[in-house]
């Protein structure tokens, strides 16, 4: 892959105890030059987490963006993200790339909710495209894909994870996430004393 070709990368995170979830979203070249981030969040247990990465691309605004990459499919407590929807939005392919094998989701989400909730996440689930393995740099990771090939798919997630089975945009994006909720969290705590 090109060093120049850029690929946004989406990823959250979650502090016990918050009613919402932060999510960031990083812009970075194949060769590792992070060129831009954003950041947004959702509602723990509620169903806009696709509302927020759709924002995440309206404010970055980079028609220089090849590819979406998703860290996750089921943010913020099973806030299920619709691929379909983010690659519509995004007019370029997504991929979405999670790090542990699985039995799937259904029985988490039945466990979890009920009624129109539990329907409305479980339709929601179904209609995710199929995930498969995916062997990287000797780890695997799993990949889910809206507007590419698998074969197409295969290298991208390759050329943007030099080391280690985590792609590089998505990476960077978790550490963004994370920096942003630790920053959040300590808003509004008094200063150290001993800052003097």
């Amino acid at each position: 892959m090109k060093a120049g070709v850029r690929a946004l990368g989406v990823a959250e995170s979650y502090r016990d105890g918050g009613a919402r979830s932060t999510f960031a979203a990083a812009v970075v070249r194949a060769d590792r030059v992070v060129d831009g981030l954003a950041y947004d969040s959702c509602t723990v247990g509620g169903t806009d987490a696709t509302d927020a990465v759709v924002s995440l691309l309206a404010d970055l605004d980079r028609p220089d963006v090849r590819y979406v990459l998703l860290g996750a499919v089921a943010p913020a407590w099973y806030n299920l993200l619709e691929l379909s929807r983010i690659h519509e939005a995004a007019d370029r392919p997504v991929i979405a790339v999670t790090f542990e094998e699985s039995d799937g989701l259904e029985s988490g989400i039945r466990d979890a909710f009920s009624g129109e909730e539990r329907q409305r996440r479980l339709e929601r689930y179904r209609s995710l495209p199929p995930r498969r393995e995916l062997s990287v740099n000797d780890e695997t990771v799993y990949v889910r894909a809206s507007g590419l090939e698998a074969e197409r798919v295969d290298e991208v997630v390759r050329g943007f994870t030099p080391e280690g089975g985590r792609p590089e945009p998505v990476r960077v994006a978790s550490l963004a996430a994370r920096a942003a909720d630790g920053y959040r969290a300590d808003e509004g705590k008094p200063p150290d004393e001993s800052d003097g």
